[in-house]
């Protein structure tokens, strides 16, 4: 039996993701932080691990990125899954009751403009099912959720409304991560973190690399580096495997030029995401 291990309550979006990868037979194990479903696979838990690593509305999930560069596992398969926000509450509270809501920050952030126009105070919490869970333990007349309805299922509250993201695009990038690297797909897409040289022009010649052999850039984003301040290190995703031969050089000349390079995975790039709802094929 494949396990999957992901961050959060029973009936959360990572679970969700999960049953879409791998279908709905697999078994789930729910860990409080990223960081314990990073341990859950390398302690041998789990199979695989579920990581959101960023959102089409609010953008990077910042803790993930870091902690693919802190620890060692692969990307074994990208998942783009189509968030579909519920409004939920105890049995028998209406909509003029509500005054707070409760979630997740990147959901509260996803519904901004939903609660504003509501007059709704946004209250963060741990997890979107968590919040669910806790709401139906401890019932609150003023109170809802912004969770999935497979969380508002599981623990009996009413969904007061659905689909109240503020985008319609509104889709969560999730890498699922393992211990070995995925086998080659006919469309790969490959991940990695990098640092420059502090030295004009450093960033520009790395890049260049990737320019000069043809290959897409399809993400480029900085974070801090926490042991050098105001440095800075670069997460990079780009089509193919690093394998291909012209990635291979391109990777050559991205050591020769960089401080260190760090390879996240080669792995099967997920069907692009369409405004109509529709998944496009990959590039």
């Amino acid at each position: 039996m494949t396990i999957v291990a992901f961050q959060g309550e029973n009936g959360a979006y990572s679970q969700e993701a999960i049953y879409q990868a791998f279908g709905p037979d697999v078994e789930t194990l729910p860990c409080r932080t990223f960081e314990a479903v990073f341990e859950a696979v390398e302690s041998g838990a789990a199979n695989y691990g579920a990581l959101p690593v960023e959102n089409s509305t609010a953008g990077s999930v910042t803790q993930a990125y870091d902690l693919l560069l802190d620890r060692d596992l692969k990307i074994w398969q990208e998942v783009h899954y189509r968030v579909r926000h519920c409004l939920m509450v105890n049995p028998g509270v209406k909509m003029e009751d509500v005054k707070r809501v409760y979630s997740h920050p990147q959901a509260l952030a996803q519904c901004e403009r939903y609660l504003v126009n509501r007059g709704l105070e946004p209250v963060a919490a741990y997890d979107t099912a968590g919040s669910a869970k806790e709401l139906a333990a401890d019932p609150k007349p003023d109170a809802a959720v912004i969770a999935s309805s497979l969380a508002a299922k599981i623990y009996g509250l009413d969904v007061l409304d659905v689909n109240v993201e503020d985008l319609a695009f509104n889709y969560t990038r999730f890498f699922m991560l393992g211990d070995q690297e995925p086998p080659r797909a006919p469309q790969n897409k490959t991940s990695l973190v990098f640092a420059t040289r502090n030295i004009p022009a450093a960033l520009y010649n790395c890049l260049g690399e990737f320019a000069e052999k043809g290959i897409n850039l399809t993400k480029l984003e900085s974070r801090p580096r926490r042991n050098k301040p105001w440095q800075y290190v670069f997460y990079l995703d780009f089509d193919g495997h690093w394998q291909d031969p012209s990635c291979r050089r391109a990777l050559v000349g991205l050591l020769h030029k960089s401080v260190f390079v760090k390879l996240l995975g080669s792995y099967p790039a997920a069907p692009v995401p369409e405004a109509n709802g529709q998944q496009a094929d990959a590039a």
